[in-house]
């Protein structure tokens, strides 16, 4: 049993994943209490998060790793943060300072955007590699580029509940989404180098 549990938490991170992309998807029709609604999507967000942590080490420690984890795993975690940004910019979301919506819309795709052809290459790099014959294992930029994004989902999660109108809200999301950019790019250049180098 102990042997299928890293797989059972990877299907639900999907499942969870699917759960939590509906609800911020259909938020903007909810009537109020709109912030329970929304603490509870992100509560889900962060269950679905913690299940990540979980299944990497608990395959490790029990030597549980599988053809289905090594496919569905990295699967999982790109619907999760994928789709966030993706549906956020569906959404209108976040919105920031006075800024036109037309404004808006370029900023929330360009980040959408960024953050899928970064994934998309690095997963055909990978693929590709692999055929090859080459390792291509996770990188510390790759992990410190994740975390910043789920920080980043967290951040407009909690704007969207609590601050939607507040100067702080604008620049602590403006920053976050600033930051998650950056690193996210660079670590996109950091795996084309690595792949250079192999």
């Amino acid at each position: 049993m102990i042997k299928q549990l890293p797989n059972i938490l990877t299907l639900g991170r999907l499942v969870l994943s699917v759960v939590f992309l509906a609800m911020v998807y259909f938020s903007p029709s909810r009537t109020e209490p709109k912030w329970l609604y929304l603490d509870t999507a992100f509560v889900i967000f962060l269950i679905a998060a913690f299940t990540d942590l979980a299944d990497g080490h608990i395959a490790r420690k029990f030597n549980a790793t599988s053809k289905f984890g090594r496919i569905v795993d990295p699967l999982a975690d790109k619907v999760l943060i994928c789709g966030a940004f993706i549906v956020f910019a569906l959404i209108g979301e976040p919105k920031l300072f006075s800024f036109i919506p037309g404004t808006l819309t370029i900023i929330q795709w360009t980040f959408a955007g960024v953050i899928v052809a970064r994934e998309a290459m690095v997963t055909v790099l990978r693929h590709w590699s692999e055929a090859k014959g080459i390792k291509f294992p996770a990188t510390m930029s790759g992990k410190v580029k994740m975390l910043c994004q789920a920080f980043a989902v967290g951040t407009v999660m909690v704007k969207m509940s609590h601050v939607q109108t507040a100067m702080w809200g604008y620049w602590f999301t403006a920053i976050t989404y600033l930051i998650t950019i950056t690193i996210t790019i660079i670590s996109g250049i950091l795996s084309l180098k690595k792949l250079k180098t192999s």
